[in-house]
């Protein structure tokens, strides 16, 4: 038997219909770290719903909103200017319209809008915030 065939080998129903690839264990352990980031961009694109989202960084918020020293409320509002999207407190909603990206000390917030997947970021100043949504880009 060839060598391939041992290692790689297509298998058929009884109608010649691919039905997927034979991989042997060797094969895998010598592909895989070329292989799997593939299969797993391949696995998202045939189903989103397989695409695991970090964590929000909701430790940076408790941080920025314990130290929170502005003369106004700290806001808990998003609002997504490129599809319209919007919500009065962010952490409320179920599912989320908005995830949290990442949160400092100096009072930059950035989200990323789940509808468009936008980035909104917020810049809070003592007597002000900025709001500024950037479209979505592949990097």
């Amino acid at each position: 038997m060839p060598v391939t065939k041992a290692h790689f080998q297509p298998v058929y129903d009884q109608d010649k219909n691919l039905l997927g690839i034979y991989l042997s264990p060797e094969l895998w352990l010598k592909a895989q770290d070329e292989l799997s980031p593939a299969i797993d961009k391949a696995l998202e694109e045939l189903d989103p719903t397989t695409v695991k989202l970090p964590p929000e960084p909701i430790k940076d918020w408790e941080l920025l909103a314990q130290y929170w020293d502005f003369k106004y409320a700290m806001p808990t509002d998003v609002s997504c200017t490129l599809c319209g999207a919007s919500t009065p407190d962010w952490q409320k909603d179920e599912p989320r319209k908005f995830r949290l990206r990442s949160a400092t000390l100096g009072g930059l917030v950035n989200f990323e809008c789940q509808g468009c997947k936008a980035r909104i970021v917020k810049k809070h100043f003592p007597k002000h915030v900025d709001v500024a949504c950037h479209p979505h880009s592949e990097k």
